[in-house]
């Protein structure tokens, strides 16, 4: 499968791209990079150092928006460090990003392809792809599906009471996404959560004997700090990597097709996403949202699959 990866990294956001780098079922055509963990130019920084960590120069690297539609912008340094990389020392970046804009690649790529034939990864603020989609409207019949890592249900936040940070940095590119009509799968909290990066899965990455699996167990020891620290436990939720997860054994996950909107009027509930999960609102089913995942079989396609670098 022919995937774009859509990011802001940090350090759950370079496990991502590296596992859609070692998988042989998915062909990553470009990663693009928006403002969210950190600013765009940073985020640009850190996807091109995870590609020179694995010596990979043939995916270009796009950088995108630098800011949300309407918003001011926020940042989570607070939980990832002043780059987004902390935990590990790499150095500067030795390739440059490609010069065409993220929005301008995504548009050009999706356009080149047949029908259905390219998936998008949003595991960021959703700035770019709402950006595409106004501006080159047949998208939403070009597009094969969206997957994104945001939202919550049951959990409901994780910036604010109401709302989880993907969403809540760009609201407004959220509920354009999500009413566009193209077929999307959301990995919320409730799904994340259940992921939790517990010191011995992170002892299992270290211990593949590789130099990844021994980055990947620091960054996100360094990540998940700001977690443990939040819900009294020895690791935290693992978030953006269920994307390409999903898309590689789709059968760990269990969900259902409901109808999701973005609150984007009310400063109290900025953000929210407005799960129909029982079907009160008879509103069309606009995403196919996921609540369950074995997690177990997940940490070991993960292991599985850093042992491969």
């Amino acid at each position: 499968m022919k995937i774009i990866i859509d990011t802001d990294p940090g350090q759950d956001d370079a496990l991502t791209i590296l596992l859609a780098l070692i998988s042989p079922e998915i062909e990553l055509l470009g990663v693009t990079t928006v403002a969210g963990n950190v600013s765009v130019r940073q985020a640009t920084i850190n996807a091109l150092k995870t590609m020179d960590l694995v010596g990979v120069t043939t995916v270009p690297v796009h950088a995108g928006a630098d800011r949300p539609l309407l918003r001011a912008p926020i940042d989570a340094t607070h939980v990832h460090g002043r780059t987004g990389f902390e935990g590990v020392d790499l150095p500067d970046p030795a390739q440059k990003a490609a010069p065409e804009h993220a929005v301008d690649f995504i548009i050009r790529t999706v356009m080149d392809h047949v029908p259905g034939a390219i998936t998008l990864c949003a595991i960021g603020p959703m700035t770019n792809l709402a950006l595409a989609i106004s501006r080159e409207p047949a998208l939403r019949t070009r597009i094969g599906r969206i997957v994104t890592m945001s939202g919550a249900f049951s959990e409901v936040g994780n910036i604010t009471p109401t709302a989880e940070f993907n969403i809540y940095a760009d609201p407004h590119a959220a509920a354009i996404v999500l009413e566009s009509g193209i077929p999307i799968t959301m990995i919320p909290l409730d799904v994340t959560h259940a992921l939790h990066t517990s010191a011995a899965r992170l002892a299992r990455f270290e211990a593949i004997g590789n130099r990844v699996g021994k980055v990947v167990a620091d960054w996100l020891r360094f990540e998940k700090t700001f977690e443990a620290t939040k819900y009294g436990t020895d690791g935290g939720p693992l978030h953006d990597p269920n994307t390409v997860l999903w898309l590689l054994r789709p059968d760990l996950y269990k969900g259902r097709e409901v109808n999701v909107r973005i609150e984007t009027g009310s400063e109290l509930t900025m953000g929210m996403s407005v799960v129909d999960w029982w079907g009160i609102t008879n509103l069309p089913r606009n995403t196919l949202f996921l609540r369950e995942c074995d997690a177990a079989a997940a940490y070991d396609l993960i292991t599985e699959r850093l042992s491969r670098f």
